[in-house]
């Protein structure tokens, strides 16, 4: 540290945000569409919206029935069912199941009533965007730990940059738009990350504390020779597991275990997991949503599947170390939060969202060459991958949901061409940069983005008859709502089209005029009157 500690920790600060800010930016983008996670799944099935769950034991005891009908049908090898119970937010049943290591889990979407397939368009919805911000559309082991170091890199960024800002509170409240592209961009990147930065702390670390026991497992490995399960049911975060009996077994009625297991636990029933359900030790286990507060425990009740007779009841009574594991997780998926704090979470994360897409810009302005210089090779890449990033991701999220407006509803592997028109539309807008000139890359793939979204509300309204726009009877909030934040986003992204495209750079300095030695202080007297 021959600089200094504090200019350290500023090369610090800056290498360490560049080296991972793209990946932090779209995890935080996708982080932070991800609160309204349900909405935007319900949004982008507007078939549910005629559909009303009911949610009495006896409706959810018949739909477990019908459930577990269709999977002794379908996938009677199976060694693992998993049953989504009907909810307001998802009003159909969600059935799906495991066989083996290696052969992909199967699907299927039932009417909770007649037991048909569900006549919904085929969409991964708001959980696509869930599993990116943590997965980045890769196989899970590689992509967790690719979010993961980055979190943590995200940490030492944050730590550095406080520690590197000595006027961190009165640069707070000084925004110099006008002095220089270069102060303008910083002191929007201070003013992102200090107003939110409680918020950036906790939302990085909570975010390493989830997937903790998979960057760190050498204390559960060594403790439990290597058996997960037994820990989490050790520290009451799950039921017991009961190994497989090896022997054939007939599973019991599940609908009086439905019934039961509701009369026991106040919580609205989530879903049921059927374990081994074709052995003689088979296991159904009601899993209910979490009770209103920080920690993320979900109540559940186990039942011994051949019987029906209840096994285990787990309720609360959280050993103190998984209390503090189960609040990280709820203080970062914010389950918790009401409707008023939601929104404050995401515009915390839209502040997220600013604080790194301006350091990236920042990074650019700092480095653009003088007059007369040539730029170093790779400041172009990076001004392309900041183009790609920053403009690119939100193009791909209103391709996402422009596909899902535009793609017949009974077309073929509907899903996938929803996440395939995503990450097309994202990488045309890498690529775009490197045949235009910066700022014209940047006008022109803003101006794109704005026609974009602005392109999605037009043509919900256009494809969607339940549509509250034109007298439909669809959920006149969900529509309105979700279609005004859109258009509130492109007009943002196309006033900033215009502001880059009418930028003349800082005004130069008045010079004042060189006194006129000629003048009689008589004279300069008189003009003062």
């Amino acid at each position: 540290m021959k600089n200094g500690f504090r200019q350290s920790m500023a090369w610090l600060h800056t290498w360490a945000g560049l080296v991972v800010g793209w990946v932090l930016l779209a995890v935080f983008v996708s982080g932070t569409a991800s609160y309204y996670r349900a909405d935007i799944s319900r949004w982008m099935r507007p078939e549910l919206q005629s559909v009303r769950a009911a949610t009495d034991p006896a409706a959810l005891a018949k739909a477990a029935e019908i459930a577990v009908a269709h999977m002794a049908e379908h996938a009677p090898g199976a060694r693992t069912w998993f049953i989504g119970l009907p909810r307001p937010e998802m009003p159909v049943l969600d059935l799906f199941w495991r066989t083996k290591p290696g052969t992909p889990p199967g699907h299927a979407v039932l009417d909770p009533v007649t037991g048909a397939p569900a006549a919904i368009r085929d969409t991964k919805g708001g959980d696509f965007l869930y599993r990116f911000h943590f997965e980045l559309h890769m196989q899970p082991v590689w992509g967790r730990w690719i979010v993961g170091v980055c979190a943590m890199i995200m940490l030492v960024a944050l730590v550095s940059g406080i520690v590197t800002h000595r006027r961190i509170f009165s640069d707070f409240f000084t925004f110099r738009r006008d002095k220089s592209a270069q102060r303008g961009w910083l002191d929007a990147h201070n003013v992102t990350g200090v107003l939110a930065l409680p918020f950036h702390l906790m939302i990085t670390y909570t975010g390493l504390a989830t997937l903790a026991l998979m960057y760190i497992p050498w204390g559960v490995t060594t403790a439990y020779r290597g058996d997960n399960q037994a820990f989490y049911a050790e520290s009451g975060q799950i039921t017991v597991p009961r190994p497989a009996a090896g022997r054939p077994g007939t599973l019991a009625p599940i609908g009086p275990m439905v019934a039961q297991a509701m009369a026991m636990v106040p919580e609205p029933l989530e879903r049921l997991s059927v374990l081994n359900p074709r052995d003689a030790a088979s296991t159904v286990v009601a899993v209910f949503e979490e009770p209103h507060g920080l920690s993320h425990a979900h109540p559940q009740v186990a039942f011994d599947g051949t019987t029906g007779a209840v096994v285990e009841l787990r309720q609360g009574g959280l050993r103190p170390a998984a209390k503090t594991f189960t609040t990280l997780v709820g203080l970062h998926e914010a389950h918790f939060a009401g409707p008023a704090l939601r929104v404050l979470f995401f515009v915390c994360g839209l502040m997220g969202c600013a604080m790194v897409a301006s350091g990236l810009i920042l990074w650019s302005v700092a480095r653009l060459p003088k007059p007369g210089t040539r730029p170093f090779p790779g400041l172009r890449l990076v001004q392309a991958l900041n183009i790609g990033t920053v403009v690119g991701f939100p193009a791909g999220i209103a391709a996402y949901f422009l596909a899902n407006r535009l793609l017949p509803a009974d077309w073929p592997s509907r899903a996938d061409w929803e996440i395939t028109a995503f990450f097309g539309v994202w990488g045309l807008a890498v690529l775009f940069p490197f045949g235009r000139q910066p700022r014209r890359a940047w006008i022109e793939a803003m101006a794109v983005l704005a026609l974009l979204t602005l392109a999605v509300p037009l043509a919900d309204v256009a494809t969607i008859p339940a549509h509250p726009l034109r007298g439909g009877a669809g959920e006149a909030g969900l529509f309105l709502w979700f279609d005004a934040g859109l258009l509130a986003l492109a007009a943002l992204f196309a006033f900033c089209a215009r502001r880059i495209d009418r930028y003349k750079g800082p005004r130069p300095k008045r010079r004042p005029a060189p006194a006129d030695p000629m003048r009689t202080a008589g004279e300069r007297q008189a003009a003062l009157i």
